[in-house]
C-alpha cells in the first residue's frame, strides 16, 4: 500500500505571478506559435521525404534523370546536403519575418497600454 501523496508547502518562497499579457498579446503569441510550429512540422517532413522516401524508391527512380544523373544518386550525392541548406535558410527567413511580426504587435501593446497610463486632461 502506497503512502499518499502530499504536496510540498513552501511558503517561505513562493513563485512570483507572472506578468499579466493583453488579449492582443495572447493572440499574437499563439500565432507566433502556431506559425513555429506548422513551418517546422512542413520542413521536417521536406527533410523525410529527401533522407527516407527517396532512397526507399531509389530502383523505381533510378530511369529519372536530373543534372546528367539518375536522381537517386544525385540524391544521395549532393542534392540532400543542398535540400538541407536550403531548409534552414527557409527556417530563418520565415522565423525571422515572424520575429518582426510579434515585436511589432509587442510595441503596439506597449504603446496601447502607455496611451491609457497617460494623464487625462
Amino acid at each position: 500500500m502506497a503512502a499518499p501523496q502530499s504536496t510540498p508547502q513552501n511558503n517561505v518562497n513562493p513563485l512570483p505571478e507572472p506578468p499579466r499579457v493583453s488579449e492582443a498579446m495572447a493572440l499574437a503569441h499563439k500565432r507566433y506559435w502556431r506559425f513555429n510550429i506548422v513551418l517546422i512540422a512542413v520542413l521536417m517532413t521536406i527533410g523525410f521525404i529527401v533522407s527516407f522516401v527517396v532512397p526507399f524508391f531509389a530502383s523505381s527512380l533510378s530511369s529519372v534523370r536530373f543534372a546528367g544523373f539518375s536522381l537517386p544518386f544525385y540524391v544521395g550525392a549532393q542534392g540532400a546536403i543542398i535540400v538541407y541548406v536550403l531548409l534552414i535558410a527557409v527556417y530563418i527567413v520565415l522565423m525571422q519575418r515572424a520575429d518582426r511580426e510579434l515585436q511589432a504587435a509587442h510595441e503596439a501593446d506597449l504603446a496601447i497600454r502607455e496611451a491609457f497610463k497617460a494623464p487625462q486632461r
